[in-house]
């Protein structure tokens, strides 16, 4: 801790012209207080195309970082459509966490894994692997064969 003139506060010294709670820098500056949102049972929730494109599955979670409005729509591709998934599970999952009897979120995560299995199936059958653990197909190994990500124009947004 700094005291006046920069110099190093010995232990157990308070900086001087700092009241108690106030940290030195920022000109005695009050401390940070953190606060976390807290979701009762049963809470609203976005679409999972939408909550990927917020953010957040949650709505009253939805608050803006320093008065950023999210982007808007993210292109309807398989891709985009398995990430929405995949966020959506990791979504419920973090509420699970707090609320692990509520059977309607549940029901949810467990209908959105499904659906996430199946689409990442399709995918890799389609477009080839997601992840390296993707790559044996056919007996052999296929991660370096293209098209490579950034040869996928129509995917982005």
């Amino acid at each position: 801790m700094i005291c006046s003139n920069q110099t190093p506060c010995p232990p157990g010294e308070k900086p001087s012209g700092c009241m108690a709670g106030q940290g030195p820098l920022p000109a005695c500056g009050p401390f940070a207080t953190p606060f976390v949102v807290s979701q009762g049972p049963d809470p609203e929730k976005y679409s999972r195309e939408r909550a990927l494109e917020q953010g957040t599955l949650y709505p009253d979670l939805n608050l803006p970082f320093h008065l950023k409005v999210n982007p808007g729509r993210l292109a309807d591709t398989p891709l985009n459509q398995l990430r929405a998934l995949d966020f959506a599970i990791l979504e419920l999952g973090l509420y699970l966490d707090t609320q692990p009897y509520d059977a309607e979120a549940f029901a949810l995560f467990r209908e959105y894994v499904a659906m996430a299995k199946t689409a990442k199936a399709a995918y890799v059958e389609q477009h080839g692997p997601l992840v390296q653990a993707d790559a044996a197909k056919d007996g052999s190994y296929t991660w370096g064969n293209g098209p490579w990500p950034w040869q996928y124009c129509e995917e982005e947004g």
